[in-house]
């Protein structure tokens, strides 16, 4: 796929100000900048980040009216159960939840949805089903709650008490808890110096309620509270934020650069057995918690039930931990198995029929579709075509799907204008879930079709690929490679760098690589230093470089066989003009 270049403007004079004062390179400097950072104060606490830089978790909407009901609680020896959500986030928000609330002294018990019987998010068959397991007075919804207006009208009419602690979009009117803890009600973005905590998850939030609790509990000289360290959670919040692909900055930044820390070095049995089933023997960074970790713990909640992962997460010992790693690793084989098979019919069956000038929005749909992983193929297509995704499965008279969309289409909203085609829905402005009527799916498609001609540039219909300066590649060796570390970690709201180089050749001839020969090595210069290429899934039929021409590339080191080297991760390229 052919991407639109887009060069960052250079700005001499703030960078070289910034370089002095940070001490760091111009190339980093302007990194920086341009990821929306020009104020060296702040830019300092980026580059180390510390948990003393944490808000106050009080500033959250609605959080101190969450901790006072707890207390009560606590005080009446009431039980609660957390009702949590089966994706990553949901399975981490509430292992760290049971944890740390029965450590400070609350009677909990939790509840899971299962994916395939009762739906995504605080269903009323869900609700029922818990509450059949433990009656409570007291239910903290967590991930989930912000648009379950007529579920949480149900269970105050059965006099419990919801407590919500989400950060998915609120519905209009909001759901009627005790209290919505939900930064999306908040300030749009940092005001005064105070985080607006949009780029919280729930496992992030979750992580402020019990600091929030520990705060109160030591002011009113909680013994349990004294002595609670929080830092020991922090493998959670790392594990749950990367697997949920918010926006790495913020408070998300300090929790995940402390996280991952904890992660390397856990001894949390559950995360010891995971990291060995996938055989994670390095430090632990956002892509070995995103393609490593988080699919396996996935995958026991797309294909049935999350309660597997739960218990992995809480397991006393390893004893108990590994056989459940093992389980986790066949059920994400088979979740493997699975997504290939819809991926290959589905983008089989769209490359029969699309019409890029026609088709804005893909939407397909077929009867046994598992609804498990959606999802995942959603995210599949739009890689392959680059239009927002939704895929949509299941059984019966009403399926279940979701979607996946790109920069300039709020997805979420879109499907709110779809309101009368839809059972329900919810979610982002780029991930989104729904269900609807299997003879619907047709007017959906026409739906979302009008909506996006009219809300996306036909230009926005091809990937941006942003690029963070021109560089020769004399500028890429081992010191300015190890100095751009201090980006890490990387991720959603804080990218990978990528640069691009003019003038290149090749050095030596091109070598294919792969079982199937779908990738390429190639050695390239630009007169100031030659350095080796990776083109990945470059694919047989794609065009290849020839004569002088401009690269577009992530830089990296490559380590084989003991030896590190400086590696070009190609992009994208373009003749010379």
């Amino acid at each position: 796929m052919k991407f639109r270049w887009s060069l960052s403007p250079s700005q001499p004079l703030l960078i070289k100000q910034l370089a002095s004062v940070l001490k760091v390179s111009p190339l980093l400097a302007q990194c920086l900048v341009n990821r929306g950072m020009s104020n060296a104060e702040a830019l300092a606490t980026f580059l180390q980040p510390r948990l003393k830089e944490l808000a106050d978790p009080f500033l959250l909407p609605n959080m101190a009216a969450a901790v006072e009901r707890l207390f009560q609680a606590r005080q009446r020896k009431e039980s609660l159960v957390v009702f949590g959500d089966y994706d990553v986030d949901g399975v981490t928000s509430t292992a760290l939840l049971a944890e740390s609330l029965r450590a400070l002294g609350w009677t909990v018990n939790f509840y899971l949805p299962h994916r395939m019987e009762e739906g995504y998010g605080l269903s009323q068959e869900g609700v029922e089903n818990c509450l059949r397991k433990f009656p409570t007075t007291l239910l903290l919804a967590v991930d989930c709650g912000s648009t379950a207006v007529t579920t949480i009208d149900y269970l105050r009419q059965k006099g419990i008490d919801v407590l919500v602690l989400d950060h998915h979009q609120v519905s209009s009117p909001a759901p009627a808890a005790i209290a919505l803890v939900n930064p999306q009600l908040g300030p749009t973005r940092e005001e005064d110096g105070k985080s607006s905590f949009r780029e919280l998850c729930s496992v992030g939030l979750a992580f402020k309620l019990v600091h929030a609790l520990v705060k109160r509990g030591r002011e009113v000289g909680l013994a349990e509270a004294e002595k609670y360290d929080l830092r020991p959670l922090l493998d959670l919040v790392a594990l749950g934020t990367i697997a949920d692909l918010v926006p790495l900055t913020g408070e998300n930044r300090i929790l995940v650069y402390m996280g991952l820390q904890r992660l390397s070095s856990t001894v949390r049995p559950g995360l010891v057995a995971l990291k060995k089933v996938a055989q994670v023997t390095a430090s632990m960074g956002a892509y070995e918690v995103g393609f490593q970790l988080a699919p396996r713990l996935n995958a026991a909640g797309r294909l049935e039930n999350a309660a597997e992962a739960l218990d992995l997460l809480m397991a006393p010992d390893m004893q108990t931990a590994v056989p459940i790693a093992e389980s986790l690793d066949l059920r994400n084989r088979e979740r493997q198995k699975i997504e290939k098979g819809i991926v290959e019919e589905v983008i089989g069956s769209v490359r029969a029929k699309f019409n890029p000038e026609r088709d804005y929005v893909i939407v397909e749909g077929q009867l046994l579709w598992h609804v498990g992983v959606v999802g995942i193929v959603a995210s599949r297509v739009l890689q392959q075509f680059y239009r927002p995704t939704i895929i949509v499965g299941g059984e019966g008279d009403e399926w279940r799907g979701s979607g996946r969309s790109i920069a300039g289409f709020d997805l979420a909203a879109a499907l709110r204008d779809c309101d009368d085609l839809l059972v329900r829905h919810g979610g982002h402005a780029m991930a989104a879930g729904l269900t609807i009527e299997a003879g619907k799916l047709d007017l959906l498609r026409v739906r979302m079709n009008e909506l996006a001609q009219r809300l996306i540039k036909r230009e926005e219909l091809q990937p941006l690929l942003r690029l963070d300066a021109e560089v020769t590649l004399k500028e890429i060796n081992f010191d300015s490679l190890f100095e751009l570390d201090l980006l890490k970690p990387t991720g959603q709201g804080n990218p990978v760098v990528q640069f691009m180089v003019r003038n290149v050749t090749q050095a030596r001839p091109l070598q294919r690589m792969g079982a199937e020969k779908q990738h390429v090595k190639l050695w390239l210069t630009d007169g100031t230093a030659t350095h080796e290429a990776v083109w990945w899934g470059a694919g047989k039929d794609t065009a290849l470089p020839v004569g002088r021409f401009d690269l577009a590339f992530a830089p990296q080191i490559n380590e084989f066989a003991g030896r590190r080297t400086v590696q070009l991760k190609v992009l994208d390229w373009k003749p010379m003009m």
